[in-house]
């Protein structure tokens, strides 16, 4: 189906391609969500009156939280790839709907975002938005922070770029990079996209690898973390999920590679900035009070009307969240494919655990681990205070 466009004042479309979750019965009135704020609040003066300095921390972290408001954007249906378990392409979202390209339509509808829903934080996807550099510069404009989701095949330049964040893509290690990315459209494959995104991004403090690691890659590991370190580069461990596997990581290999993940973190603690509680809950989906899943997922969007009943569960949600199709009109159901069954999006890991404090508030041991999540979370992005190259750090105040 191709969504006309035309209106950007129309009312949004929902997206079809998601998975169609049922309702599990569970719904939080207004009574127990108080009661559990209060409790929170709570557990937290307890700590902090035996903990002044974690207060401090804890202060920082979440004051700056509160000033970010996000959400996704798909700037372009287009890529200059076909990454093997890509899920852009995997679910057909690129022939969902038609991509805007008059650039005023664009502003009008970032503005709108902006003004109307407050959003100031633009999560950029695609395609790859590096194709498309006069979009990408609107949502600079625009927006208060940018992040970029690329490829790396092709460079977005400093100048005019200065203070985005762009997350680099990177599947498996090795010589896996280019067996699972390396392709072209036409289906032709080539070598080196990694060293090619090495070299446009040497030593570039906005650059950040997103390394999926999987258990074919074991090997790899070490020496691609290496070598970001080397390129002056920071990288979050993901998940390389296999669309044709139930779960991911559930095969004898997963204490491996979980292993070997902790263990390339203690060498490289600078460069790998994923924090060891979130390294096990991305790859395993656990964490000690439940399940990664539909139900705890909090990067849905909201006005999507699949989520009437999630909205309802009680469990905590991104306020104001929603990932826009390229049409400027269609809204997606997630942040990822809209297909929950393996997920292992990082960005959506690291939601879970931030949004869920509560689970967090027991004792002194487990905030502390909390606020490490939310830190080491903010340190990816070159915009915040929380970069090693931040001019704004707090460590630095």
């Amino acid at each position: 189906m191709i969504v006309d466009s035309t209106n950007l004042q129309q009312e949004p479309v929902a997206s079809k391609i998601h998975f169609h979750p049922s309702n599990n019965g569970i719904k939080l009135d207004k009574k127990q969500s108080r009661e559990q704020q209060i409790a929170l609040l709570k557990s937290l003066n307890l700590i902090f009156e035996r903990n002044p300095e974690l207060k401090i921390r804890f202060e920082k972290v979440t004051s700056f939280a509160r000033q970010v408001r996000v959400s996704e954007y798909h700037l372009t249906n287009a890529c200059n790839i076909r990454c093997k378990g890509c899920w852009f392409f995997e679910f057909e979202h690129d022939l969902e709907s038609r991509e805007v390209k008059d650039l005023n339509s664009l502003e009008k509808f970032l503005i709108n975002e902006r003004e109307r829903r407050h959003i100031n934080t633009a999560l950029v996807i695609g395609g790859e938005p590096a194709l498309f550099l006069d979009r990408l510069s609107l949502y600079k404009s625009v927006m208060k922070y940018v992040t970029v989701s690329s490829n790396g095949l092709q460079k977005i330049p400093y100048e005019g770029f200065e203070d985005v964040t762009i997350g680099l893509t990177l599947f498996g290690g090795g010589p896996l990079d280019d067996e699972l990315r390396a392709i072209k459209p036409s289906g032709k494959r080539f070598n080196g996209l990694f060293e090619k995104a090495l070299f446009n991004y040497k030593d570039d403090p906005r650059a950040g690898f997103v390394y999926a690691i999987t258990e074919d890659g074991i090997p790899y590991i070490e020496e691609t973390v290496r070598r970001i370190h080397e390129n002056g580069n920071i990288l979050n461990f993901n998940y390389y999920s296999k669309y044709d596997q139930v779960t991911p990581v559930d095969g004898m290999r997963k204490n491996a590679l979980l292993e070997e993940a902790l263990r390339v973190k203690k060498l490289f603690p600078n460069t790998v900035i994923s924090h060891e509680y979130y390294i096990k809950a991305m790859l395993t989906g656990e964490s000690h009070w439940g399940i990664f899943s539909y139900d705890e997922c909090p990067s849905i969007s909201v006005s999507h009307p699949a989520h009437k009943d999630r909205l309802q569960n009680g469990n905590p949600y991104l306020p104001q969240f929603n990932t826009w199709s390229a049409d400027l009109r269609t809204v997606k159901f997630c942040c990822t494919s809209g297909h929950c069954t393996g997920c292992r999006d990082s960005q959506a890991v690291f939601s879970w655990l931030m949004v869920n404090v509560r689970h967090f508030s027991s004792s002194e041991e487990e905030l502390q681990t909390w606020i490490e999540i939310a830190e080491s979370y903010w340190r990816q992005f070159y915009w915040s205070p929380y970069h090693r190259y931040s001019q704004k750090n707090f460590f630095n105040m």
